[in-house]
């Protein structure tokens, strides 16, 4: 069975740069990748939170949350 992993990001260049390198380097033979444009799902981003998401982009995998460079603060997507 394979191991979940969500990409978070707010569809910024930062962002968009990441999720093109999370989708070329994550195994897909080993983990379900799920995109989420917390700005088109705002729903999602309280569950992101209680995951550990501080900023966007940001993967989570494994029961950690990984930051990638900074994007925005999660304060600035709930405005």
């Amino acid at each position: 069975m394979k191991e979940k992993a969500t990409f978070y990001h707010a569809g910024c260049p930062v962002c968009v740069d990441a999720q093109n390198a999370v989708e070329s380097l994550v195994d897909r033979a080993r983990f379900d990748l799920e995109i989420v444009h917390l700005g088109e799902s705002p729903d999602r981003l309280a569950g992101a939170e209680a995951a550990g998401l501080k900023s966007v982009p940001a993967l989570a995998t494994v029961g950690q949350m990984i930051h990638l460079n900074h994007g925005a603060d999660v304060s600035a997507l709930k405005n």
